[in-house]
């Protein structure tokens, strides 16, 4: 029989996998939305409506409305909803008040690059229910193969100014229409409505591939980084240990969990499992979960950059009602080491802002390890420098004093201040100076004049200490 988990994960399994996100812009320039309009109300028929008249607006309109003036933009287009449209009445209407001017807002400076005005979600039905998901920030801005949707009967105004010249993506859809063809939807960008509802130096381009691998894409906005951290503002935090995760602009009270995983590993499955197994949980609820692919950049003891390794993140934020975060991600590391085989995942650790981690000695032995290297790279620097000078590519300065020779050292070993003369040993009368010796006729300078003889056999030394006479060499 089949436990819980198991049937989950055989439930989760034959799940049909949802290749890109659904990112839905929330804003909109539609006439009934009160928040457009700098009284707060929709205008009625005592009031005086006013656009700004050197600003270009796209305005959705889904019904009748009654004015009493109307000052347009310069440039600027109305979309009527079926019925929809306006007249003036005569005289005063008595459920509107004495009247006022009321002016449209200003939606120029909406930007794509902010990540507060999208919304996200696995499928279009989440987004219609809004069962939305959490990201980091460069995730909450469209990737390159999401479906990025306008509200059906709504209209628009977003900034779409980059550092590249375009923005890639898989779909868009406008007011109920999907555009996946390149040259579909440049011929819409090319219209009136399109000129009206995107502008900026950057071009949005749809008809990118789905993302192949089950593991997860890159997301593709860490060009963009700065620019949608410039729309962001940072809370003050209050936990011990705030943590900063890959792609965020803020630090957040919370966890990171870090999973590394293998062949076989499905990013949307595994969010599926997490989903069901603890955010159902009431003492999760209030936590926000985001799940994404990562590319963390490997550094030689914490400072020598020398590549990046792929790995999943799953951060968790402490909503309002306390930190449970920490409690949470202890449950995925223990499932996913628990379940690691049949998941695909080969390893999962994390970290908390409460200071906690599943590995407390990390600290330490990463510094022993760093240490470690450093001795070893002193040792290997030093090795190249005496090998360079020693070959004579490098040359020491002339100002640095000469360091003395072996040889020198040597000889200068014999001679030490040990404040006295030095004990030579006992005197050898044959080595030592001429006036050590005792006095013996004829060995010194009193009898050189006998040193050279001359013979038949020819010129030869005397040798003083035998008499020649008693050797005779002439036999």
């Amino acid at each position: 029989m089949l436990r819980t988990p198991d049937v989950l994960l055989l439930f989760l399994c034959l799940v049909e996998t949802v290749d890109a996100l659904h990112k839905q812009w929330i804003p909109d320039t539609n006439y009934e939305n009160k928040t457009n309009w700098d009284k707060e109300d929709v205008p009625c028929g005592n009031d005086v409506v006013q656009f700004p008249a050197q600003r270009q607006v796209s305005v959705f309109v889904e019904n009748m409305h009654a004015v009493q003036e109307m000052r347009l933009p310069v440039d600027g287009e109305f979309i009527l909803n079926s019925g929809a449209g306006f007249y003036v009445v005569s005289g005063k209407d008595p459920g509107c008040g004495d009247g006022v001017t009321t002016q449209f807002k200003d939606s120029e400076s909406l930007q794509w690059f902010n990540p507060a005005l999208w919304q996200a979600a696995a499928t279009s039905e989440d987004l219609q229910r809004g069962n939305f998901l959490f990201s980091v920030h460069d995730e909450s801005v469209p990737c390159q193969y999401d479906d990025v949707v306008f509200k059906p009967r709504s209209s628009f105004r977003v900034d779409t100014s980059s550092s590249q010249s375009s923005i890639p993506v898989k779909s868009v859809e406008v007011l109920g229409k999907k555009f996946d063809s390149g040259s579909e939807f440049s011929h819409y960008l090319s219209s009136r409505s399109g000129q009206l509802q995107f502008h900026g130096s950057s071009v949005v381009t749809v008809g990118n591939q789905e993302c192949g691998d089950p593991s997860g894409c890159d997301c593709g906005n860490s060009a963009n980084h700065q620019r949608i951290c410039n729309t962001v503002l940072c809370a003050s935090l209050s936990c011990k240990k705030p943590l900063l995760p890959v792609g965020h602009c803020c630090s957040v009270c919370g966890a990171i969990v870090t999973i590394h995983y293998a062949a076989g590993f499905n990013l949307q499955t595994y969010r599926q499992r997490v989903h069901h197994l603890f955010l159902t949980v009431p003492k999760y609820k209030s936590i926000q979960l985001g799940m994404s692919k990562v590319f963390k950049s490997q550094r030689l003891m914490g400072v020598i950059p020398f590549g990046t390794s792929p790995e999943i993140q799953v951060v968790a934020v402490d909503g309002e009602k306390g930190s449970q975060s920490e409690g949470l991600v202890r449950d995925i590391v223990n499932d996913a080491l628990t379940h690691g085989f049949e998941l695909g995942i080969t390893g999962a650790e994390f970290e908390a802002s409460s200071g906690s981690s599943s590995d407390q000695t990390g600290g330490s032995a990463g510094m022993v390890v760093g240490i470690v290297f450093g001795v070893l790279i002193m040792i290997t620097l030093s090795i190249i420098v005496v090998v360079l000078i020693r070959k004579g590519y490098v040359q020491m300065p002339s100002s640095l004093p000469s360091l003395p020779s072996l040889s020198s050292l040597k000889r200068s070993s014999n001679v030490a201040d040990l404040d006295g003369p030095i004990d030579h040993g006992f005197d050898n009368p044959i080595f030592d100076r001429p006036n050590m010796l005792p006095d013996i006729p004829g060995v010194y300078a009193a009898e050189t004049n006998h040193a050279i003889s001359m013979t038949q056999t020819g010129v030869h030394f005397v040798n003083p200490v035998y008499d020649e006479n008693e050797t005779d060499f002439n036999a």
